[in-house]
């Protein structure tokens, strides 16, 4: 399980402390899916950024039970040095994986052909985020933790990404983020809003979708 007891964020910015998660508290079971409803800039992305443990909170605590993926299709941790393929071999050592064995798949559902062997600072966005999806396919993660940045690629390589995550890791706990109320629909069992720093939990979809555009 995932506990998030009393967790704030806030940033210092030129206008002063700018407050973007008051008080939060949640928790998320094993293979639980829940959905995190939102505008652009309230703060969804930040929430993600705290469960993968890429930034600490101002203020609280999170209490990780089972393992928690890095935000899917993030490419912010890559060493822009090193290959594709250099890059897969680093994080599969960190994670005690052995790399070699996760080659073949990498190179087949990134579909990066000889860029895999160049350095990823040549990338994309677009590449980029391919690759990280890929690499967290190599990875069991408990948790999967998915924000809109997963759709990239044509209608073929969303098929893929589906398959990979909501087929052959149905039994996984996912938090997604987004402000596209089909894509919780389609995946999430519940679902919380995210407005003026606070998060508001709801037991369904449906509550969730009615207060969201009520704000």
């Amino acid at each position: 399980m995932i506990t998030i007891r009393d967790v704030s964020k806030s940033y210092h910015t030129r206008s002063g402390l700018k407050v973007v998660l008051r008080d939060v508290n949640f928790d998320v079971h094993p293979g639980e899916k829940l959905g995190i409803l939102g505008r652009n800039g309230a703060g969804k992305s930040t929430i993600i950024r705290l469960l993968s443990g890429v930034e600490n909170p101002t203020r609280g605590h999170i209490h990780r039970q089972m393992s928690v993926s890095w935000p899917l299709a993030f490419g912010g941790a890559f060493q822009t040095s090193l290959t594709g393929l250099d890059n897969l071999r680093f994080i599969c050592r960190v994670y005690g994986v052995d790399p070699e064995s996760k080659v073949p798949f990498v190179e087949e559902f990134s579909e990066l052909g000889r860029y895999l062997r160049e350095p990823v600072g040549s990338y994309s966005s677009g590449m980029l985020a391919r690759l990280a999806f890929a690499i967290s396919m190599t990875i069991e993660f408990d948790c999967f933790l998915i924000d809109e940045i997963i759709a990239v690629g044509d209608q073929r390589f969303h098929d893929k990404c589906h398959v990979e995550l909501f087929e052959r890791r149905a039994d996984r706990a996912m938090i997604f983020v987004s402000h596209d109320i089909n894509y919780i629909q389609a995946h999430c069992q519940r679902a919380a809003v995210l407005s003026d720093a606070n998060l508001t939990m709801f037991d369904n979809v449906p509550e969730a979708y009615e207060f969201y555009l009520a704000q």
